[in-house]
């Protein structure tokens, strides 16, 4: 039942839908409850023995269920710390942003609607350009550091604002089946199950735990993923 709750929490909130398997929260959550599971077991295993009486027998029990709920909080603290919270369009590409990739300083610095993190699920946003000067140097460092333009708050903007430019900088849905003949039947399957064209369908590269695409409809909008690696 414990579990049960917490898979509706880590998959219905902070990893909704495809979110699960890009971000590595099926994987993260399996290990949490496998390794919560097994402790109890094998604890008890260990130090059952009717022969120490019902009083030190309860007390042995208790710290066990002690020790499970604390590698449970420990593990969901983990899963919460790395959950999704943004997917960014970024020049020719998207990205899916974990909540410890995001540049934490400049939070606040951007638009006020993104001074937050997010706990339902990821946003969709676009970034702004780079002007020249002061903030492009600083860029480039940071990038160095291991914070691109993606992972920067201050350079968020509204989806909407970069849907023009990703959908102009996509690529047909053929040019993915040419490279991926093999995956022709998975993908027919992913567009019917999103009641996408072939024909109008776009898609961009993503960079996630996982190999996969984004997939845009004729409007530029993400419409959803596919599992193929969009770097070639």
């Amino acid at each position: 039942m414990v579990a049960a709750v917490c898979a509706a929490l880590v998959f219905l909130l902070w990893y909704p839908g495809f979110y699960r398997r890009l971000s590595g929260g099926q994987d993260l959550f399996l290990l949490v409850t496998t390794v919560d599971v097994i402790i109890g077991p094998l604890l008890t295993f260990a130090v059952f023995n009717r022969a120490k009486g019902r009083r030190h027998l309860r007390r042995d029990l208790a710290v066990i269920a002690c020790l499970q709920f604390a590698a449970l909080g420990y593990g969901l603290h983990t899963v919460y710390q790395v959950r999704p919270v943004a997917l960014v369009f970024e020049k020719d590409r998207f990205r899916v942003i974990s909540a410890n990739d995001v540049y934490e300083p400049e939070l606040g610095k951007g638009r006020a609607e993104y001074s937050s993190l997010p706990l339902a699920g990821p946003r969709t946003l676009g970034t702004r350009s780079l002007r020249e000067g002061a903030e492009r140097t600083e860029a480039i460092f940071l990038a160095l550091k291991g914070y691109d333009v993606a992972h920067r708050p201050q350079f968020w903007q509204p989806y909407d604002e970069s849907k023009a430019e990703a959908l102009r900088v996509a690529k047909p849905l053929s040019v993915l089946i040419e490279h991926y003949p093999q995956g022709r039947a998975q993908l027919d399957a992913t567009l019917a199950v999103l009641k996408l064209n072939p024909a109008t369908t776009k898609f961009l590269p993503l960079m996630a735990r996982v190999d996969a695409v984004a997939l845009l409809n004729d409007q530029g909008d993400v419409a959803g993923f596919a599992p193929f690696d969009g770097f070639f």
